[in-house]
C-alpha cells in the first residue's frame, strides 16, 4: 500500500501545480490583451516614422548631422531587453543567445530586465548600465535609456548603438530581433516589416519647411526616443505572451499526467485487491 501512498501523493502534488499554472496563465492572459494593443497601436507609426526618416537622410547630406555620422570599426554599444522573471518558455534564451555572439572586445552593454543583467553577469560582459525594467514602460523612463545611448554616441564611447530584444509578432510567436538605431538605419534594410497590415509605399520626393536639415534636427532624437519606448513596448508583449503560452503548455501537461497517474493509480489498487482475494481463497482452500 507503500505504492498506494506515494501515488496519491504524487497526484495531489502534480494537481496544486497545474492550479498554480492555471492561475499563472490567468494572470499572463489578462496582462498580454493590453500590451498586445499598447504594441499595436504604434507600431505601423514607427514603421512609417522610420521611412520618413530614411528619406530626409538620402535628401541632405550625411555629415552634416551628428547622429547620422557612419563610423567604421569601433566598438557597439547593444541595448539588452529581457525579463525580471522566468517560466516563458525561450524567450530570453533566444534574446540571451544572440547577445553571447557579439564580440566581447568590441561590445558595451546596456540591460533591461534582470535575466539579462545576471546573464552578462555571469559571462563577465561589460555592461556600462543596468535600467529596471517598466511593468507598463512609459515614454519619460524609456527616454532616459535612449538619452543615455544618445550620449554615448556623440561622445565616440560607441560608434554603434543596437537595439537587441524579442520583437512581437502575434501571441505564438517572438522573434529576438537586432536593430541598429544609431546610425540612423531604415528597417526595410534589415527585413523588419509589419505584420498585419501593409504600409503605403513612399513614392517620389518629399518637401520638407523650412529645409530637411531643420527637419531632421528636430525629429531624429524626438524619433530615438519613440524607438526605444516602442521596442520595450513590443518587449512586454511578448513577454506576457510567452508566459501565457508556456503556462498553458504546464497546465495542459500536468492534466495529462494526473490521467496517468490516476489509471496507474487504479491499476496498483485493483491489483491489490486481486491479491487479497487469492489470499483469502487460498487460506480458505488450506483450511478445508
Amino acid at each position: 500500500m507503500a505504492n498506494l501512498r506515494d501515488i496519491r501523493r504524487r497526484i495531489k502534488s502534480v494537481k496544486n501545480t497545474a492550479q498554480i499554472t492555471k492561475a499563472m496563465q490567468m494572470v499572463a492572459a489578462s496582462k498580454m490583451r493590453k500590451a498586445q494593443q499598447a504594441a499595436l497601436a504604434g507600431r505601423d507609426y514607427a514603421l512609417l516614422l522610420n521611412r520618413v526618416i530614411v528619406s530626409l537622410r538620402d535628401a541632405i547630406d550625411s555629415t552634416s548631422h551628428p547622429l547620422l555620422e557612419q563610423r567604421a570599426g569601433g566598438k557597439e554599444l547593444v541595448v539588452l531587453m529581457t525579463t525580471d522573471k522566468g517560466l516563458c518558455g525561450a524567450l530570453n534564451t533566444n534574446v540571451l543567445r544572440e547577445a553571447a555572439s557579439y564580440d566581447p572586445a568590441k561590445t558595451l552593454f546596456v540591460s533591461i530586465g534582470r535575466k539579462g543583467t545576471q546573464f552578462l553577469a555571469r559571462l563577465k560582459r561589460q555592461m556600462i548600465a543596468d535600467f529596471p525594467l517598466q511593468e507598463r514602460p512609459t515614454f519619460p523612463k524609456c527616454k532616459q535609456i535612449s538619452k543615455f545611448c544618445i550620449e554615448k554616441f556623440l561622445d565616440h564611447t560607441v560608434d554603434k548603438v543596437t537595439l537587441l530584444y524579442p520583437r512581437f509578432v502575434n501571441t505564438l510567436t517572438q522573434t529576438p530581433t537586432a536593430f541598429p538605431i544609431l546610425p540612423l538605419t531604415s528597417i526595410d534594410e534589415i527585413g523588419i516589416k509589419t505584420d498585419y497590415e501593409a504600409l503605403p509605399p513612399i513614392e517620389g520626393g518629399m518637401e520638407f519647411e523650412p529645409s530637411p536639415n531643420a527637419v531632421l534636427e528636430s525629429i531624429l532624437p524626438a524619433y530615438i526616443h519613440y524607438l526605444v519606448f516602442q521596442t520595450q513596448l513590443g518587449s512586454r508583449a511578448s513577454e506576457h505572451s510567452a508566459r501565457m503560452v508556456a503556462m498553458k503548455s504546464a497546465t495542459d501537461n500536468a492534466k495529462s499526467l494526473v490521467k496517468d497517474l490516476t489509471l496507474e493509480y487504479n491499476k496498483a489498487r485493483q491489483a491489490g485487491i486481486t491479491n487479497e482475494i487469492l489470499e483469502i481463497a487460498t487460506a480458505q482452500l488450506a483450511l478445508s
